[in-house]
């Protein structure tokens, strides 16, 4: 396949800018096989049935675009993964005009460039431990928005609560799992009600995941993100499945690290904790979930070549259509889809 093929014109207004009010008024689109069905986000709870297993992905964004001066020239750089201690992986602009060994100076830190990388990508040190940079960072650190989210400097401070899911606790991501953003805690009691379990795990999202395709789809490399699947999720997948229930896998994010997890010499799926770089695409089998909920993605991403690898790239495609033609709205604050699997 090529890049090309997962590709399509979007109107500009489509490109959600802020939230929906509240967040589980959003629009879903039901997706099953060739037929596309409207609903709410807050009719999630009646979509599914009993002994069906939500996991989420409880990863929490760091206010990670920082920016800082090297001599008199402005910097800012985008952090994306923990190296070690003091040291992380950070995109850069412009990427030009800094060479390993400057030192960048922020608000109340400082940081020394290690190395340069490809496409503006840098190796850097910083001049405090994590627990004392993610403290300063939270202070004068600006959420990772992506680049088709355009802000006035008065409208900035509202991203803090809007690009967080309400179950964030696990601080270390650079871009939100965006089909979190949705959930209310209302929604949430109410999935509960209905006998319905829900569980997460974590994976911190990297700025990674803006990054197109540069060249052929069979020699892409994902940028490497940490995620960990713990043993009682584990255990409530497999016990889902004995009991004919289904597994729905809340954004890419999630579906991603449980099929990092599956160990697929074992047919088995097993705890998890450390990097992944899984991409996946068309012709990808799947083991571990049954329904996947998720925004609307960029053109000519990775994600979009998922979400077709997962509900048949002819129905994605012609999803995708129905979609513009009703006025959903694309991209992180945009509104949703759940799609059955093919064999579902």
């Amino acid at each position: 396949m090529k890049i090309s093929d997962f590709d399509f014109e979007l109107p500009s207004n489509l490109i959600a800018q802020k939230p929906i009010s509240p967040r589980d008024n959003s629009k879903l689109l039901l997706i099953n096989k060739n037929k596309f069905i409207d609903r709410k986000f807050f009719d999630l709870p009646d979509l599914l049935k009993k002994n069906d297993l939500i996991i989420c992905n409880n990863t929490k964004v760091l206010a990670s675009k920082l920016f800082g001066k090297r001599n008199t020239t402005s910097i800012q750089i985008t952090l994306h993964k923990k190296n070690s201690d003091k040291s992380w992986l950070a995109f850069s602009k412009p990427a030009k005009k800094i060479n390993a060994g400057d030192v960048i100076e922020f608000d109340n830190f400082n940081a020394k460039i290690l190395e340069k990388l490809d496409y503006g990508e840098i190796r850097i040190m910083f001049d405090c431990n994590n627990e004392e940079l993610i403290e300063r960072i939270s202070k004068v650190g600006r959420m990772p928005l992506p680049p088709y989210i355009k802000r006035s400097k008065e409208e900035k401070n509202l991203d803090r609560i809007n690009y967080q899911t309400i179950f964030a606790n696990k601080i270390g991501a650079v871009a939100a799992p965006t089909a979190g953003l949705h959930f209310t805690e209302s929604i949430i009691n109410k999935i509960k009600s209905a006998q319905i379990d829900l569980d997460y795990i974590t994976l911190h999202v990297g700025a990674g995941t803006f990054l197109p395709i540069k060249d052929e789809i069979e020699t892409h490399k994902m940028h490497a993100e940490w995620g960990e699947v713990s043993n009682r999720v584990v255990e409530k997948i497999k016990k889902c499945k004995e009991s004919g229930g289904r597994v729905i896998s809340i954004g890419t994010t999630t579906l991603r690290i449980l099929e990092t997890a599956f160990n697929k010499k074992e047919n088995s799926l097993k705890p998890f904790s450390g990097n992944t770089d899984i991409f996946i695409k068309p012709g990808y089998k799947f083991n571990v979930i049954d329904m996947l909920l998720t925004n609307f993605h960029l053109p000519k991403s990775t994600l979009m070549m998922l979400v077709s690898a997962f509900g048949g790239y002819n129905n994605i495609k012609l999803a995708y259509q129905y979609a513009i033609k009703n006025n959903y709205r694309f991209f992180s604050y945009g509104d949703c889809c759940l799609i059955k699997a093919l064999n579902e």
